[in-house]
């Protein structure tokens, strides 16, 4: 007995031992500790992380991340359209085994974090098609593994940076709809890309994009120097010659432009009133009126007359399909006419079939094309005028303020029309630019939707056109932004970003979101996190309504979701408005005239 309680101490401390043991070995890694520390930044998800426990020994068995199978480090990070919101930690950048980062499609927002750049392992990189914001960092040029790089459909800002011409094993890069500036570098792997890698950013230049950089003078690639004195000198002799030339051009260009003015006014003046009255050129020889249905009670010789009549002083407004012009005839009716000038002759029958489609469509919540005149340079499309304007209007140029019912009224409407393009029409209509410039009000503000069919009807096989435009950026859906294909989900989400434009009265790319590295989708995801959705609507909106409030925000988050599976037609959209947020009443949805 004696001898075994003198033993008990060294079984004591062998337990003790084995018990620190096993602790340690149930102590998260380093990279579980960094996945934590991800998953605690993200503010909302589809519940991804359910299965990401700190009491976990290792973070191999978690949803979304795979490990190398010996050293258990993690090597693949998979999050991709998983409802994503918050920022990216730095944390990020201690998993430095990681060789694939794929977080595209979600709601991050904030800056790239530049410790990313530590995970020089990394060969894929796809962070596409979020909120992202602020400046490329430099530190991705230590990322000398990486094969394919896509930033696009983001918020970026800032230069390209010359340290990403060192990845020499890139064959993928994408940085396309940000807001980038300045010379793109040429002297290493990015020469390598084409405009497709660059397109939507209106402030780049280089010859990749083959636009020409306005300091052509100065070598982007070329990096800081020590230069002797004498370079100096001569630097300095040069640089006075440039600044001789320089002036001497300016003062030349100034004069030529002021003998430009001048004879520009001689002519107005002499030969103004003749000759510069709007059509009268295009439409003689070979113009033509072709009128739909009778819509146009007008002979094609009393229309011909009068579009010759006009010129800028009739112009109303102008967008990305064309001048529009008001058209007033003699008997008083008015009409809007939009001129759309012709790139192709080869697609002119094309044009004028599917014109007459266009025409057919009718309905009472989208704009009547009543015809148009073939003329030889150029289209010129006969719409119904809307007194109201557009909607883009009301909202943010003009001092009136339309009141909540005024405003779930426009909702109403425009959710009808577009459902009708979708469920009613043949052929069925993808719009692919609904935005509030194309939402028309008459006189008691009922919405109707115009230019549908033009997005479609204006693309260009060979130059590659397409209406990804800086004017509709924030009303794009992130796949139709990465893949260019429309379909009547991508149009779902262009209104619902038109009914949070409608709510808070402001423009999806407006600056106050912008500084916040978001767009109005990503602003509303930021309030959801923090239960705050309702500081959405507009604080100078009267009579708004909680409930109704509340429904149309669950109905508008419902057609902003990145998954296009997830969001409803726009027949459910108009029942879900009728039930939830009308009044129950009848539906007039198909009413048409």
């Amino acid at each position: 007995m004696g001898s075994f309680l003198r033993k008990q101490p060294s079984y004591l401390f062998i337990l003790i031992i084995l018990h620190l043991v096993a602790h340690e070995a149930r102590t998260l890694t380093s990279d579980g500790e960094a996945l934590l520390a991800f998953k605690k930044a993200i503010t909302n998800s589809d519940g991804v992380f359910l299965n990401w426990r700190e009491q976990d020994a290792d973070p191999c068995n978690w949803k979304g991340v795979g490990c190398d199978i010996h050293s258990k480090r993690v090597i693949n990070l998979i999050l991709a359209y998983h409802r994503l919101v918050g920022p990216i930690p730095p944390e990020i950048g201690r998993l430095n085994q990681l060789q694939s980062l794929s977080l595209q499609g979600n709601s991050l927002y904030g800056p790239l974090p530049p410790e990313l750049g530590n995970c020089t392992k990394l060969q894929q990189l796809y962070l596409q098609g979020n909120y992202l914001s602020g400046n490329i960092p430099s530190e991705f040029g230590d990322l000398v593994e990486l094969e394919a790089l896509d930033l696009s459909s983001n918020t970026l800002s800032g230069s390209i940076p010359h340290s990403l011409d060192k990845l020499s094993k890139l064959t993928s890069f994408n940085v396309s709809m940000n807001f980038l500036t300045g010379a793109i570098p040429s002297s290493g792997s990015l020469v390598n890309f084409n405009d497709t890698s660059f397109v939507g950013n209106l402030g780049l230049c280089g010859k990749q994009i083959n636009a020409v950089c306005k300091d052509a003078l100065q070598s982007p690639s070329n990096g800081p120097q020590s230069p002797s004195s004498d370079d100096m000198n001569k630097k300095n002799g040069k640089n006075s010659t440039r600044l001789v030339i320089s002036a001497v051009a300016t003062v030349g260009a100034l004069l030529l432009v002021a003998l430009m003015c001048f004879w520009g006014c001689f002519l107005y003046k002499n030969f103004g009133k003749k000759d510069m009255r709007g059509f009268r050129v295009e439409l003689c020889g070979g113009s033509s009126v072709v009128m739909f249905h009778g819509d146009l009670p007008y002979s094609s010789k009393d229309i011909l007359k009068k579009l010759e009549t006009m010129d800028e002083e009739n112009i109303i407004g102008a967008g990305g399909f064309g001048t529009v012009y008001k058209l007033a005839m003699d008997d008083g009716n008015v009409f809007a006419l939009k001129r759309i000038v012709k790139t192709n002759e080869g697609l002119d029958r094309f044009f004028d079939r599917e014109l007459e489609i266009l025409g057919s469509v009718k309905h009472r919540y989208l704009v009547n094309l009543r015809g148009y005149c073939n003329s030889p340079s150029s289209k010129l499309l006969i719409y119904d005028y809307l007194q109201g304007g557009s909607l883009d209007e009301v909202l943010h140029e003009k001092s009136e303020q339309l009141d909540w019912d005024a405003r779930i009224n426009i909702i109403l409407g425009a959710a009808k029309g577009l459902s009708y393009l979708h469920h009613d029409c043949s052929p069925r209509i993808i719009h692919r630019d609904i935005k509030s410039s194309n939402i028309l009000l008459d006189g008691n503000f009922d919405a109707r939707v115009s230019d549908f069919g033009l997005a479609k009807l204006l693309e260009d096989e060979e130059s590659h056109i397409t209406t990804i435009v800086a004017g509709t950026f924030g009303y794009l859906a992130p796949e139709y932004m990465q893949s260019g294909r429309a379909t009547e989900k991508t149009d779902v989400y262009s209104f619902g970003v038109l009914v949070l434009e409608i709510l808070s009265g402001k423009r999806p790319t407006d600056a106050s979101f912008i500084e916040k590295g978001l767009n109005i989708v990503g602003w509303l995801n930021f309030l959801a996190s923090e239960n705050r959705e309702r500081e959405i609507v507009d604080p100078n909106c009267e009579g708004v309504q909680i409930e109704t409030l509340d429904a149309l925000l669950s109905l508008a988050k419902q057609c902003v979701s990145s998954l296009p599976e997830e969001r409803p037609t726009m027949h459910r959209v108009v029942q879900m408005l009728e039930s939830d947020v009308i009044t129950p009443c009848p539906s007039d949805f198909y009413d048409s005239e």
